[in-house]
């Protein structure tokens, strides 16, 4: 397993993250209802599957658009200051372990616990409204999703491409779409599983903050090669054998 096939990883593992996280996952069957239009109760039965499915996946592809964007943004800024790419990685190892810490409740940042998401009063009018939906909600910025994805934004600028800055956060909005997207399937299936996860809630917050904290202490102390190289021992050699 190469440097890039862990950052992959670790964006995809954020991803879930940002899903389970404390104001997304118990949102979940409101956004589902406020996108599709139709009742928690229809949502529980199935009706209308096919316009469930494409109202989610439109939804999926309007925050991934901005989170996609974003990492473009950060990526294409990194390559003007190529330079000074190792202060980037210790500045931004620094900044990740902060956020880290605050995610993992050993202090708690101040900015980053005001809600900031988009409120829109009435249902959006048909897919394209949809689609806007998504993307304000990927504008948004709240305390959960925030230092996860200024994380990944922030790894993003240490990349040695654009490209790979825009893989990043593109793995990183498919770890959050691929759960939503199962539980728009399966809703009642989702909300009996919320129902025993709840009570895990915050221990999924802290570990993702463990999981930053790792990605800055690498960052920072330019080891990121050296999880890569240790993980390879665990890679089947049949794998190995195909990248």
């Amino acid at each position: 397993m190469n440097e890039a096939e862990v950052g992959i990883f670790i964006a995809f593992t954020a991803g879930v993250f940002s899903f389970l996280s404390p104001c997304v996952l118990p949102l979940v069957p409101s956004y589902l209802a406020f996108v599709t239009g139709m009742s928690l109760e229809d949502l529980q039965e199935g009706v209308n599957r096919k316009a469930t499915f494409m109202h989610s996946m439109l939804f999926v592809v309007g925050f991934s658009t901005i989170f996609i964007l974003l990492g473009a943004s950060a990526s294409f800024l990194g390559q003007f200051l190529r330079q000074y790419e190792l202060l980037i990685a210790r500045i931004g190892g620094v900044i990740i372990i902060i956020l880290g810490l605050h995610l993992s409740g050993v202090f708690r940042l101040t900015p980053l616990m005001r809600e900031k998401r988009i409120h829109l009063a009435d249902k959006p009018a048909g897919y394209l409204g949809t689609l806007g939906v998504g993307m304000a909600f990927g504008a948004g910025w709240t305390p959960c999703i925030g230092p996860i994805l200024g994380a990944i934004l922030t790894y993003g600028m240490t990349q040695e491409t654009m490209w790979a800055g825009v893989g990043l956060l593109s793995v990183y909005s498919l770890g959050l779409a691929v759960p939503f997207l199962i539980a728009s399937l399966a809703l009642d299936w989702f909300l009996q599983t919320f129902k025993r996860f709840r009570r895990w809630i915050p221990v999924v917050e802290k570990a993702s903050g463990v999981l930053l904290i790792l990605l800055g202490v690498l960052l920072l102390t330019g080891q990121f090669t050296v999880l890569a190289s240790y993980l390879t021992r665990f890679t089947p050699a049949f794998i190995l054998e195909r990248i």
